[in-house]
């Protein structure tokens, strides 16, 4: 049976950079088919880099994802690694640097890497790291955008389970 990870991550204090978070506790309302584990990440990318290596078919990470789009839009982006940094930055964990860290992990222990599918959305809401004020709640744009990214990760989850290699069409998403 396949394996499929749907991760949730973000900073909740940083405004729409909680998206993922919040789109993770829209999915907990309704059960997941067997085999789809659900996970807040939160901001523990080094966890996350690890748990990449759990034998996961897939996994689909839910993230704020700024492009330039309108403020919600979502976006369906399959990465390559091509564009992974070659040394990760342990204190800069965003998504990007965690899937070059489990890959470095990986190609050092033989494990091999899930295919990775990422649910962005356009933020409007998304102070600096290190910018000392804290920003607790979604802009509007991107809380109505929770309860689409909701069912498109449910969509995404479930050809994912049947079928992990699948090429995810504009049906699926």
């Amino acid at each position: 049976m396949s394996r499929v990870l749907v991760a949730g991550i973000g900073n909740v204090f940083l405004a729409d950079d909680a998206f993922g978070p919040e789109v993770v506790a829209a999915l907990r309302e309704d059960p997941l088919p067997p085999g789809v584990e659900l996970w807040d990440a939160g901001i523990r990318g080094m966890e996350l880099a690890y748990r990449l290596l759990d034998g996961y078919d897939a996994v689909v990470l839910v993230d704020a994802a700024p492009r330039g789009g309108a403020p919600g839009t979502l976006y369906l982006i399959e990465p390559d690694g091509a564009s992974w940094p070659a040394v990760p930055e342990a204190h800069g964990m965003d998504p990007v640097t965690v899937l070059a860290l489990a890959r470095d992990l990986a190609v050092d222990g033989a494990e091999r890497l899930p295919r990775v599918v990422v649910l962005g959305c356009e933020p409007e809401l998304c102070p600096a790291q290190d910018d000392p004020d804290v920003m607790v709640g979604l802009s509007e744009a991107v809380r109505q955008a929770v309860p689409a990214a909701a069912g498109l990760v449910r969509r995404v989850a479930a050809q994912l389970l049947r079928e992990p290699g699948a090429e995810l069409t504009a049906r699926t998403a």
